[in-house]
């Protein structure tokens, strides 16, 4: 089964094939994504990778964390399941006009 990893503090310049390619060493890469922004379109500074067991995982920790990539120490650890939040209101839509 495939470890989701959390990339932290990744330079706005990384894109996903270079992300892929910064861990390849460690093992079979299933994805590799960083978040962009939605609005801008810009790389939010993060993303996540998938590697193929949690043994590739582990050496991509141990191996990466803390190194510095594109002027940026990046942080790796193991991805913590995405929290349910609650549904944002848009105000906008109550106003009275």
């Amino acid at each position: 089964m495939a470890t989701k990893l959390y990339v932290g503090s990744l330079s706005f310049n990384v894109n996903n094939d270079q992300l892929k390619e910064l861990f390849d060493p460690f093992g079979n890469v299933v994805s590799a994504s960083v978040i962009m922004d939605r609005d801008t379109g810009r790389s939010k500074g993060f993303g996540f990778v998938e590697m193929e067991t949690e043994q590739e995982a582990q050496a991509a920790i141990t191996g990466l964390s803390g190194k510095e990539v594109d002027g940026r120490t990046i942080i790796v650890n193991i991805a913590r399941p995405k929290e349910d939040r609650p549904a944002r209101s848009n105000f906008n839509n109550n106003r009275r006009y």
